[in-house]
């Protein structure tokens, strides 16, 4: 899975039974630096055995708990295919992120992980989907601004073919293809079809709509409460039936237009940017105007307040949320006085210093707002509306 899955976030978000510890650093995928960057975590290693031993968690408990990320040290493999930033989070498991975002270095230690690094990925100006529709193949990928990686959807059928031959069965038997499927080594074929109901280059409209109305069931299952932009890519007719199938509601009406099993996701990736970065823009837009006009009225559906934002935000009122991703804003949560569920706290304090077992505060709203299905924007300093490093339009007062 990816940090950017909403069933990821969520299980990051979870606070566990003792200390998690948090890693940030830059990498390098070709070249004489990919020798530090071993050296470089075992550094960031030895500041996290130093912080746990100071939030009072013993040495032999604290050494296991970071042993698996000393194993990475020594992982030749693992350094040779990095990207821009690896994040690294660890307690009872341990989870790595290569990632196209160069990081900090940074350690923290607290009951929760801390994934602000990792908000670009998360963020409202985003996240979208690409389907890529051809009689011989579809895929689906996900992308952010950033990156973008092909999904594995079992519900939904790898071809024409595939499609028809779940609506009988036998037909599966009148095709083959000359290669042993995605897992051979040569790679796929065209494939050869033969007998009564089975694709061929001249399928009438009906068999390529019960395809797109298969894939669509598929699309509509893994998509399900998803407000994350869809692109089709394929050629006109056959993205022209598939748009008479679709019942995901944010399909965009421009397509990437060619054969799509000609085109590798960093292509496909580049030509969907295209056409959803001004959408993602706009909306942008138009909730900084929300903030402003609702902040210049006085109205309590705004506010730029830490403190207030961090507790509307574990109970789902924040709507829309901007914050510095570049800053941080360290202090403590009071959850020996909260109200409600497993998640809920009674308030928040900022702190001047970073305190033993703080956590980023910004980092905290930033979580919880995502998780209640509010909308954020992880901007550069000096972006947030408003001039601080944290500003929230509400659902509610």
């Amino acid at each position: 899975m990816h940090p950017y899955d909403p069933p990821e976030l969520a299980m990051l978000a979870e606070s566990g039974d003792g200390l998690r510890v948090s890693f940030y650093m830059p990498t390098h995928p070709a070249g004489a630096e990919v020798q530090q960057d071993p050296i470089r975590l075992g550094n960031l290693l030895d500041r996290a055995l130093e912080e746990l031993l100071a939030q009072g968690m013993g040495r032999a408990d604290a050494e296991e708990l970071l042993a698996p990320a000393r194993r990475l040290e020594d992982a030749f493999g693992f350094w040779q295919h990095q990207s821009d930033g690896l994040a690294i989070l660890a307690s009872d498991a341990l989870h790595t992120y290569r990632v196209p975002l160069a990081f900090e270095p940074m350690v923290v230690v607290a009951e929760t992980y801390h994934i602000k690094p990792l908000l670009p990925l998360l963020s409202g100006d985003g996240r979208f989907y690409v389907l890529a529709l051809s009689q011989g193949e579809t895929r689906l990928l996900q992308g952010t601004r950033h990156s973008v990686c092909e999904l594995e959807v079992e519900e939904i059928p790898d071809s024409l073919a595939d499609a028809l031959a779940l609506d009988d069965p036998e037909a599966r038997l009148q095709w083959h293809t000359s290669t042993g499927g995605k897992g051979d080594p040569a790679g796929p074929r065209r494939a050869v079809f033969h007998g009564h109901g089975v694709a061929s280059a001249d399928d009438p409209k009906d068999n390529i709509l019960r395809y797109a109305q298969k894939i669509d069931e598929g699309v509509g299952e893994l998509l399900a409460g998803e407000r994350a932009p869809l692109v089709l890519a394929g050629v006109g007719y056959v993205v022209s039936i598939y748009e008479e199938a679709n019942a995901y509601p944010h399909l965009v009406d421009e397509a990437v237009t060619g054969n799509p099993e000609e085109l590798a996701p960093e292509e496909l990736h580049r030509r969907a940017w295209e056409i959803v970065a001004p959408r993602f823009e706009r909306d942008k837009a138009e909730a900084v105007a929300a903030f402003e006009r609702l902040s210049g009225q006085g109205s309590e559906l705004a506010s730029d307040d830490l403190c207030d934002i961090v507790l509307a935000a574990h109970r789902g009122r924040v709507a829309t949320l901007f914050v510095a991703v570049d800053e941080e804003r360290w202090g403590s949560v009071d959850r020996d006085n909260a109200i409600g569920g497993a998640n809920a706290i009674g308030g928040a304090v900022v702190h001047e210093e970073r305190q033993t077992g703080d956590r980023d505060l910004l980092d905290v709203a930033a979580t919880q707002a995502l998780l209640n299905s509010g909308t954020v924007y992880a901007v550069d300093e000096g972006q947030v509306p408003g001039g601080g490093a944290i500003a929230a339009v509400y659902r509610y007062p």
